[in-house]
């Protein structure tokens, strides 16, 4: 029996060990149990058994880079400790069957990771959003053996863990487990639960045995569902990076894992963070594109398109008017005084109107139809299925409307009526939309000279 790292070299140097047993239980970290891999590296093969806190999981793999031994996770009942301890002390009576098996059981591990490994490929071959490229990475994991629950959870906004999705081949529900599907750091499992514990200390937790965690609850809701073990890694895109959630991985067996196997999974669980990390800017770059198509197209004083989208969509609809021999008719609206109001109150003041008589018109028209501020207090009209009768009604209503509206002008207490000079034609068969927008254009400025609220049509 040893004390330190430093007492148990010592003895060592002295006497034959057939078994070391290291007990790392009662430390919280593994930067205090300098030259333990030192220790391990020295035994050059010989027998090492280590005893670790399965909250403290994460330092097996971190020591396995030293050299090979046994570990059991603890808390361990003593017969369970004596049943260890007389397994590494066990002899073979063929080195050379153990040396074989041994050999066997290394190609079957491989083969295992590489075939999860090419599903997991497989479900990160596209960039999905993050619901359905989880309940692949799910699916993806189930297939390495034992596995009978995989689950995802991603860290949201404002530390909200939720979960996103779970595979099940034993009817277990993680939701009505944790009794949540999102905010489950909120949970009371949080210090017991593997998933939970990894999301938040940001490290691997396995879980040998679902009694260890020290919830008599949770250790039988797993047992109900043959969960022995449990094993959750944390993800995250870089190291030392913000946590992402965690992948979780419940098993109907116990398996003693390897340090390839350990480190398999980690890779793993860096290729989903990475996938994740995808989706996430593949979700925000939708998002800008559509902002900067909105900038685009949209004219940001008064909400209507701008003069680029509405002759666009005029020669859209030519296009398919034609296509499908439908009537179609343009109209230009001109609003009357718009320069002098500006003169008298203001640019701030003069927006606001247009503001206001583009929510009026836009308000008149139907889904399929276009408005579009052509310049400074021009506007365009695109009316699909609309004839020249059709279009002149639509006129007069927009005119009568606009006339009769009382436009409040900010900061002076009054309103103002505004009147509108409207020009209307109808697309030629053969017309394009240049040729189309010179007739409107000419029609608006008759209607201009005319007086004010007056309506004109433009001849072919």
């Amino acid at each position: 029996m040893c004390e330190h790292v430093d007492a148990t070299v010592t003895a060592l140097a002295t006497r034959e060990a057939d078994l070391l047993i290291l007990d790392l239980n009662g430390f919280e970290h593994l930067n205090n149990l300098t030259g333990l891999g030192p220790l391990i590296r020295g035994r050059a093969g010989a027998r090492v058994l280590l005893l670790c806190a399965y909250e403290h999981s994460a330092w097996l793999p971190e020591l396995m880079a030293y050299g090979p031994f046994d570990y059991r996770l603890c808390p361990m009942l003593d017969h369970e400790l004596q049943h260890a301890v007389r397994q590494a002390l066990a002899e073979s009576d063929d080195p050379g069957a153990v040396a074989q098996r041994h050999l066997l059981d290394k190609e079957k591990e491989v083969r295992d990771l590489l075939a999860v490994q090419r599903s997991l490929q497989r479900a990160l071959a596209g960039i999905d959003v993050v619901s359905v490229m989880a309940s692949k990475i799910c699916l993806a994991l189930c297939n390495f053996p034992g596995v009978r629950h995989t689950a995802l959870l991603h860290m949201k906004a404002r530390g909200d863990l939720q979960l996103v999705a779970q595979e099940a081949r034993n009817h277990l529900d993680l939701a009505r487990l944790l009794r949540r599907g999102d905010r489950l750091l909120q949970s009371p499992l949080r210090d017991f639960f593997p998933p939970l514990m990894a999301a938040s200390r940001g490290e691997m937790v396995l879980l040998d045995a679902p009694e260890k965690a020290g919830d008599p609850e949770l250790a039988m809701a797993l047992h109900d569902r043959n969960v022995r073990m449990v094993l959750a890694l944390p993800l995250r895109a870089e190291a030392g990076g913000p946590e992402m959630g965690a992948v979780c991985l419940m098993f109907d067996r116990h398996i003693a894992f390897s340090r390839e196997q350990f480190a398999c999974f980690a890779s793993m669980a860096q290729f989903i963070s990475y996938a994740l990390c995808m989706s996430e800017l593949r979700h925000q770059n939708d998002a800008l594109s559509g902002q900067l198509a909105q900038i685009s197209t949209v004219d940001a004083a008064t909400g209507a398109a701008n003069r680029r989208a509405g002759e666009d969509a005029l020669d859209n609809e030519i296009r398919r008017a034609r296509r499908y021999g439908l009537p179609l008719a343009v109209l230009s609206l001109g609003v009357g005084s718009f320069d002098s109001t500006n003169d008298l109150y203001g640019s701030a003041v003069g927006e606001g109107a247009l503001r206001k008589i583009v929510e009026m018109v836009a308000g008149s028209l139907r889904t399929s139809d276009t408005l579009a501020r052509m310049r400074g207090d021009e506007f365009l009209i695109v009316a699909t299925h609309t004839t020249c009768n059709d279009a002149l009604r639509l006129a007069e209503k927009l005119r009568a409307a606009i006339s009769d509206a009382d436009l409040p002008l900010a900061g002076h207490g009054h309103g103002a009526t505004v009147s509108v000079s409207l020009g209307v034609a109808q697309v030629g068969p053969e017309e394009v939309g240049a040729s189309v927008l010179t007739r409107l254009d000419t029609a608006l400025h008759r209607a201009k000279r005319a007086g004010r609220n007056c309506i004109e049509l433009a001849q072919l």
